[in-house]
């Protein structure tokens, strides 16, 4: 979908001065929830109450905020190789909310600021009243040095409780706690001789090898009758290696799309990532090859479908692309937000008798499950009379541009109906 992600491409980039971009990804949002859905359960959060959202940044990183919103980088994502480890990353981040550590952070966080405030005044004072000028600039230089210290401190000991809590979650969740070992070993690989010239005082985290012989002795207190029942099954690992082929397609070079994925290897995670990849680089009819390949040896995937129809839609073939992304909507399991979108957007482009009321009725659908700047955008060309104009309110309001949702706004509320639901969400945005 060529116009899509050049539209999205400039959606990421118009955010990126603001904050890291969200991805938005049916397959990969569902293939995570799943994954972490047992620690959620162990973690006593309600069902349906955990989420998670995907970071488009390369950083190995991952957090929890509010104690059910998951941030799962794309990084990290593309490096870990399987599944229970990044069940273990979770673990280690739910370790903290747990713990209430965020809360103690900013307790902390306060207090430091406090002793800092008390030691710069006294700085302040020294010098003010006429004494040794070099002392009190001293006392003030190393203010801010005395809490970072504290703060260091106190972060790398809330860092060995979060792996502790962590492995007893996924212990609780019964998954396979060896992931936290997979992960800190490769988090070693990646970061051991950069920590030989570390001083172990000067970093928030403890020492990777720190942190790996401190998990590898907890789990050996685990008991020999432990059975990890809930551990991935053989089908999920096989979800997991194509969404990480999924995020490498799109967000890697092509050098590094080849290198990863050699036409050497006829898995379907390689498949994957090769299609879309070529796909990216507008060699479309090899990208339809590799799909349909996919869909050959497995035709109840829905996101092989939803990439086909991408596909498709760069090629001009409207019927054919709508075809594929219904294909996917029929067989996929749960909400596919922005599958619906896409099709919507199609729908408007092929613009046959029925289609933009079809294109309207998904973007509602799309929206009642993740209201999404992409989704406004669309239904505003579905529509063709004043709900247009409130729709692209909408989408300027979610994206930060309030001066543009209030003249959208303005003008919808000039065409529509007194009293009707765009008419009414249209004042809302004016308030």
């Amino acid at each position: 979908m060529r116009k899509v992600i050049v539209f999205l491409s400039c959606f990421f980039f118009a955010l990126s001065s603001q904050a890291a971009s969200l991805i938005n990804d049916t397959e990969t949002e569902r293939v995570i929830t799943e994954l972490i859905t047992p620690l959620g359960k162990a973690a006593d959060i309600p069902d349906g109450r955990l989420r998670v959202h995907i970071i488009n940044d390369n950083d190995f990183n991952a957090f929890v905020m509010g104690g059910e919103d998951v941030y799962v980088y794309t990084g990290l994502l593309k490096q870990i190789k399987s599944p229970d480890a990044l069940q273990a990353v979770i673990a280690h981040e739910l370790g903290h909310t747990i713990g209430g550590h965020m809360a103690q952070m900013a307790d902390r966080m306060n207090a430091e600021f406090k002793r800092t405030m008390l030691i710069q005044a006294l700085g302040i004072g020294l010098m003010a009243l006429g004494g040794d000028p070099s002392m009190g600039a001293g006392v003030l230089a190393g203010s801010s040095g005395i809490a970072q210290q504290s703060m260091l401190a106190f972060t790398r000991d809330e860092e060995r409780i979060a792996d502790d809590m962590g492995v007893k979650l996924m212990m609780k969740a019964q998954l396979e706690p060896n992931g936290f070992i997979e992960v800190l070993e490769q988090m070693e690989h990646m970061t051991g001789a950069l920590e030989t010239r570390i001083n172990p005082n000067r970093i928030n985290h403890p020492l990777t090898a720190e942190r790996l012989n401190n998990v590898r002795a907890k789990i050996e207190e685990i008991k020999s009758g432990y059975k990890p029942i809930n551990a991935p099954t053989d089908a999920q690992r096989a979800e997991y290696e194509l969404v990480r082929a999924k995020l490498i397609g799109y967000l890697d070079s092509a050098d590094n799309v080849a290198t990863t994925y050699p036409n050497t290897d006829k898995s379907d995670g390689a498949l994957y990532a090769r299609a879309i990849a070529r796909m990216q680089n507008g060699n479309l009819d090899d990208a339809r090859v590799g799909v349909m390949t996919l869909i050959s040896r497995d035709p109840d995937n829905p996101y092989f479908y939803e990439l086909l129809g991408d596909i498709e839609y760069q090629l001009g073939h409207y019927d054919d692309s709508i075809d594929a992304y219904e294909q996917s909507l029929k067989v996929i399991k749960g909400a596919a937000p922005q599958i619906e979108t896409a099709l919507a957007l199609v729908l408007t482009e092929r613009d046959k008798t029925g289609d933009k009321e079809r294109a309207i009725e998904l973007c509602k659908r799309s929206l009642l499950s993740q209201p999404a700047p992409l989704t406004y955008w669309v239904l505003a060309r579905a529509y063709e009379d004043g709900r247009a104009d409130w729709a692209r309110a909408e989408y300027y309001h979610l994206i930060g541009k309030d001066a543009m949702a209030k003249d959208y706004a303005k003008r919808a509320q000039k065409s529509l109906k007194s009293g009707t639901p765009e008419y009414i969400k249209a004042g809302e945005l004016l308030k």
